[in-house]
């Protein structure tokens, strides 16, 4: 396949439109390791491994577009959450960044809980092996069938979000001759330094139980009266894709004093806390998170400051990572359909896949990195666009990013850090069947989500 360069366009580094990206890189042949798993690597004829195998290779193999977990990336992460809290403390994976059951078997080999949100996810949970009183059920609206299968199974713990699930929860759990042991989620009124959709603790969204207006303490009230609960924590979320820790102290603050009011009012000092999750991973070069034992001992210092201070025994601590611990394991893979230059603009690189597969550039303006993985060049960099195959003008992967000016149709490409909320929140639109999650260890590749086909979406469409 020829390699020369395109008609005249914006591509050079010389020529750009004005907009909001970075200069080109100095090498677009390398890898930044902050957005890459961990054995993502070049081989000798420049070709783009992980974990020993080549993406040529899974290409042929398994097709594109694919996304491509690192088994031994996932599995030291969360051994590194885990470390970093020790045992005096819980670190529940959020299923909804990615689940599957060889994820459920994963965490459990390694010593995580699980947070759910859904029956589906309960269901692979427990389908997979994982005890149920290491999960925890999240939602703004669980359904009493779901209320129901959580109970029976024996969940850990149950998040309540609204005075109706208080009640709902405390009759089902009595119905069945159970006592369940709960959280009640607060929104402590911190404005999280992300995006507006992704932000959730502020009072103006559906999750949680305000801390303004005496709400939580009224919701603590009422279950603390009711047999069919036992109230162990407070749980708080401040929102996602989070670096600045500062949102962090003013909850825990807050918590903090509902803690101590609870205390002061019923003479009960709460066991736990929950912190949730949120923190953020690197999409680009400029992203710069923190190691999960900073977190830990800044969460651990924040709260056990904030109990003596109110003079409190300091609860046990969790904390609900996901995307930190997926988000960084995997890429997705695709092939390079179409080049087109735009004079005075960019070049838009079209690939098999797109917003059916990626989202989240589309709902959330999120940014990632991209790179050419099927081989080196030395070609002058270009302002590219890469973008999928739906019909959508906002069908974008990578907003604006800087590839080789000789890219071609049959080249691959991968975007990085796409383990989280990709997959998850993957659809169907224009009937395109849903990639699947091919997971690489120990120079072998493994097929854990297959690929969806024509056949599936048929199946359903009994009309």
């Amino acid at each position: 396949m020829s390699r020369s360069a395109h008609p005249a366009g914006p591509r050079h580094a010389d020529v750009l439109p004005e907009g909001h990206y970075s200069a080109p890189p100095a090498d677009l042949n390398a890898l930044d390791a902050k957005v890459w798993a961990q054995t993502v690597t070049r081989d000798e004829h420049g070709v783009v491994t992980v974990g020993g195998v080549d993406v040529k290779a899974l290409a042929e193999e398994h097709g594109t577009p694919a996304y491509v977990l690192d088994e031994s990336d996932f599995r030291a992460r969360a051994r590194a959450w885990r470390t970093a809290f020790g045992a005096d403390a819980d670190v529940f994976y959020a299923g909804k960044a990615f689940l599957s059951r060889a994820v459920v078997r994963w965490l459990h080999e390694e010593g995580l809980n699980l947070d759910v949100c859904s029956g589906g996810e309960l269901a692979t949970a427990l389908s997979a092996g994982m005890p149920a009183d290491r999960i925890a059920l999240h939602g703004n609206n669980k359904s009493t069938q779901e209320i129901e299968r959580a109970i029976r199974a024996g969940v850990g713990r149950i998040v309540l979000d609204s005075f109706q699930e208080i009640v709902r929860v405390a009759h089902i759990a009595q119905s069945l001759g159970k006592r369940q042991r709960v959280q009640i989620r607060i929104t402590v009124g911190v404005e999280a330094h992300t995006h507006e959709f992704i932000a959730t603790a502020h009072e103006d969204q559906k999750f949680g139980i305000p801390l303004a207006g005496g709400q939580a303490a009224e919701a603590v009230r009422r279950a603390l009266k009711l047999d069919g609960l036992e109230l162990i924590g407070i749980h708080s979320h401040i929102g996602s894709q989070i670096f600045d820790m500062s949102g962090f102290e003013v909850a825990a603050h807050r918590v903090v004093g509902l803690l101590k009011a609870i205390r002061d009012e019923h003479g009960v000092e709460l066991p736990e806390i929950d912190l949730g999750g949120g923190l953020g991973i690197a999409y680009t070069s400029a992203d710069d998170p923190r190691e999960p034992h900073e977190i830990a001992k800044a969460l651990t210092e924040i709260v056990t400051r904030e109990c003596e201070a109110a003079r409190l025994r300091t609860p046990r601590i969790s904390v609900e990572p996901g995307r930190a611990i997926v988000g960084p394991t995997a890429f997705t893979l695709y092939e390079v359909g179409t080049v087109k230059p735009l004079d005075g603009l960019r070049t838009y690189v079209s690939v098999d896949g797109g917003m059916s597969d990626n989202i989240r550039t589309a709902l959330y303006d999120a940014e990632y990195s991209v790179a050419l993985v099927s081989r080196t060049s030395d070609a002058a960099p270009m302002l590219a666009r890469v973008v999928g195959k739906h019909c959508e003008s906002g069908d974008i992967v990578v907003k604006d990013a800087f590839l080789p000016g000789d890219l071609a149709p049959g080249d691959l490409i991968a975007v990085p850090a796409t383990g989280a909320y990709c997959r998850s929140m993957a659809s169907n639109y224009n009937h395109v069947p849903r990639p699947p999650v091919v997971v690489v260890a120990d120079g072998a590749s493994r097929v854990i989500v297959r690929r969806e086909t024509e056949e599936d979406l048929l199946r359903l469409d009994v009309g």
